[in-house]
């Protein structure tokens, strides 16, 4: 099929018989959790079950399936921040093709490496992915590799798509689908077949605040480029949308949902420990998304782009997570230098269960260490309301505290 044939729904449906060969089962789970959270009945799409991690497989795997064998032996290049990378090698080692991944710097650890062991070739260059964009366009001129575009291409974004098809043969009373989204590729897919299929289905984008390219494009009425992005969702770090996918998007996304770094930090921990799934930043906007939904008692589902995350990245998440949620403090109070406090202080801790993890003890907070030390403490506890039961209980004990951490 040519371009202009894409993103029908023929096209959807020889996708999606294509993809089954190199994807996984990604069944909808429901989450009795998420929807307690939300009011409305929501599954999750986990897309980072695939066996690259993520859903990218899907559009590569299906690009690559419709070049010719001349196209394919010229070799294949493309730039991205990771999952994008993994389904191009995975791709190109199962047709047997060359593929060079240009990454940014930036990249994590762990989708760098993955993308190296199925045998691409990976540069990492630029800050951000439109930097790395340019250097494979520059590398395709010049050694004469075929481009497989991340998003702005419409038989990638038609792989994608084969995510709805599969979400509606498993829900086809779905209401709403919350798409995470970078340059657009997956949204367009999702919205355009969503539309096909009931033109009812509300398909809403969700951007990480920090790299809401879309939404300032809608607005506009034209594609926007962001003078910068900063967002721990490195897989949607984009500063420009497609520009051929943009008319799609504009004609079948029918809102933007925009979410703070601090929400995907505890959605991670909520999708841990309620559905024992790593899921990266980007693959929760999603998630995320379901808080900020205004109907209620809807059929939701949030797609979990992907799962690839390093373990130094993860532990981040992790303890900014526990700290947000008040399950990790720290205070400091001042203590007379003498034998004995302490303990004291100690004493009032575990009478109210809580568990100190480090202490700090500072002789040179102040010159008269007979009138002060400063002691820092780091406790454990259940939550909120533990962390101002301890607090109080060293209040009624003449101690003033100072809580003194911070999170994202």
């Amino acid at each position: 099929m040519s371009q202009k044939e894409m993103l029908t729904l023929d096209a959807f449906e020889e996708a999606s018989e294509l993809v089954r060969k190199v994807t996984n089962d990604t069944s909808l789970v429901y989450s009795e959790y998420f929807s307690s959270q939300c009011g409305n009945k929501v599954w999750l799409k986990p897309e980072n079950m695939q066996v690259t991690g993520a859903y990218k497989i899907r559009g590569a795997y299906y690009k690559i399936s419709t070049m010719s064998d001349e196209a394919r032996a010229k070799g294949l290049i493309t730039a991205s921040a990771g999952n994008h990378a993994q389904g191009v090698a995975y791709a190109a080692k199962a047709y047997g093709c060359k593929a060079v991944i240009v990454m940014p710097t930036t990249t994590p650890l762990i989708k760098v490496e993955r993308t190296r062991s199925y045998g691409a070739e990976v540069l990492l260059w630029g800050d951000v992915f439109d930097e790395s964009q340019a250097k494979a366009l520059e590398l395709a001129q010049e050694k004469g590799y075929t481009y497989i575009p991340p998003f702005d291409d419409l038989t990638v974004a038609t792989g994608q798509g084969t995510i709805m098809m599969e979400i509606f043969k498993e829900l086809p009373l779905v209401d709403i689908v919350l798409v995470p989204v970078g340059g657009g590729g997956l949204a367009t897919g999702v919205s355009t077949l969503a539309k096909l299929l009931n033109p009812k289905i509300r398909v809403i984008a969700v951007e990480p605040a920090g790299a809401a390219c879309l939404k300032a494009s809608l607005e506009k009425g034209e594609v926007v480029t962001l003078p910068e992005v900063n967002t721990i969702a490195d897989g949607t770090a984009v500063k420009t949308p497609g520009k051929t996918i943009f008319p799609y998007l504009q004609k079948n996304i029918d809102e933007v949902i925009t979410v703070e770094d601090r929400e995907l930090v505890t959605a991670f921990l909520d999708m841990v420990e309620n559905h024992k799934m790593i899921v990266e930043n980007s693959g929760l906007l999603s998630v995320a998304a379901t808080r900020h939904l205004k109907e209620k008692g809807k059929r939701v589902v949030s797609v979990l782009s992907g799962g690839n995350m390093d373990v130094i990245t993860m532990s981040t998440v992790v303890q900014n997570g526990l700290i947000a949620r008040d399950r990790i403090f720290t205070f400091s109070v001042l203590l007379p230098d003498r034998p004995g406090e302490l303990v004291r202080v100690a004493k009032v801790i575990a009478e109210q269960q809580g568990n100190i993890i480090k202490l700090e003890h500072n002789q040179f907070y102040s010159t008269n260490r007979n009138a002060a030390v400063e002691l820092r403490v780091t406790l454990e506890t259940f939550g909120t309301d533990h962390k101002k039961q301890i607090l109080e209980a060293l209040k009624k004990n003449g101690y003033t505290t100072k809580v003194v951490n911070t999170t994202l």
